[in-house]
C-alpha cells in the first residue's frame, strides 16, 4: 500500500522564517521548486519534498513539523486499514487541488499514529 514517504511539512511562523527556510533549502542545499503557491511551496530533495507553508503571524501548537506524508496509490485502502486497526481518522478521505502552476490534483485523508503523530496518505491524481 505505501510507496515511501511524499513529503515532510514544516511551517513557518513569520515571512522572515518562511524566506530562510526557502533559501537554505534551495540555495544552501541545492533543492530545486517543484511547485509554489500562495501559502507554500514545494521543494524536491530527489528522493520525496519538503513541503514549507508560510502562515506567518500564527502559533506553531504542533511544532515546526507539521506532518508526514506517506505516497500510496490507493487512500482509501489505506483508510480502511487504519480504521480496521482501531486508530482514528482526523481528516477523511477527499480529493483537492493545490492552487499551483500546474495544478496539482490529490487525493489525501490524515490519520494519527501510535503515537499521537499526524499522518496523511497522499495520492497524486
Amino acid at each position: 500500500m505505501i510507496q515511501g514517504i511524499h513529503h515532510v511539512c514544516l511551517k513557518a511562523d513569520t515571512q522572515e522564517n518562511y524566506t530562510k527556510a526557502i533559501t537554505f533549502y534551495t540555495e544552501v542545499l541545492g533543492c530545486s521548486i517543484k511547485r509554489q503557491w500562495d501559502s507554500g511551496i514545494m521543494l524536491d530533495t530527489g528522493h520525496g519534498l519538503i513541503e514549507i507553508f508560510n502562515q506567518a503571524d500564527t502559533p506553531l501548537d504542533q511544532g515546526v513539523i507539521r506532518h508526514f506524508a506517506l505516497a500510496t496509490d490507493c487512500v482509501d485502502d489505506c483508510v480502511a486499514a487504519i480504521q480496521k486497526a482501531g486508530y482514528p481518522i482526523t481528516v477523511p478521505c477527499k480529493e483537492v487541488t493545490i492552487p499551483s502552476e500546474p495544478p496539482f490534483p490529490i487525493r489525501i485523508a490524515f490519520c494519527q499514529g501510535p503515537m499521537g503523530e499526524e499522518i496523511e496518505l497522499f495520492q497524486e491524481l
